[in-house]
């Protein structure tokens, strides 16, 4: 699994211009699925994300965590995180999971989240998105569940 994790002010997800989804203060999370991921790699990915202390304390400084703000997650799922552009001009994406397995592994993610006690939105899986993100800071973090970067 791969995220891109962006702390925000807050963030809204369109599709056919009506509002599906929206947050305040917390995380937007664009979620990519890779062929063979499994709810370990969920597991790993969740946790990581709601205890990344990246959220200011009362110093400025990055010491606080999703929890510690009981912030919000708008999760989208985003298998363009698994584009591989090294050849060519068109980014091939045979590295992302299929709809039909990815769904499912989506929607686990979602229930962790939800069991932690963080409050979730989602965009559609499936559906051409607006996303609006107030990028706060900005501050945007790259994860990986094979811990590449």
């Amino acid at each position: 699994m791969r995220a891109v994790v962006q702390r925000t002010t807050g963030s809204r997800v369109m599709v056919e211009e009506k509002e599906i989804a929206r947050i305040g203060k917390g995380l937007m999370v664009l979620l990519g699925i890779k062929k063979g991921d499994s709810a370990e790699d969920a597991d790993y990915m969740m946790n990581k994300i709601i205890n990344l202390r990246i959220f200011p304390d009362e110093d400025d400084k990055m010491n606080l965590s999703l929890l510690d703000i009981a912030g919000e997650v708008l999760l989208v799922s985003q298998f363009t995180l698994y584009g591989d552009s090294r050849k060519g001009r068109r980014p091939g994406f045979s590295d992302a999971e299929l709809p039909e397995l990815a769904l499912p592994l989506f929607a686990y993610s979602v229930r962790w989240l939800a069991q932690a006690g963080i409050k979730v939105a989602t965009g559609e899986f499936g559906a051409d998105m607006m996303v609006e993100i107030d990028n706060d800071g900005p501050c945007t973090i790259l994860l990986d569940s094979e811990k590449l970067f």
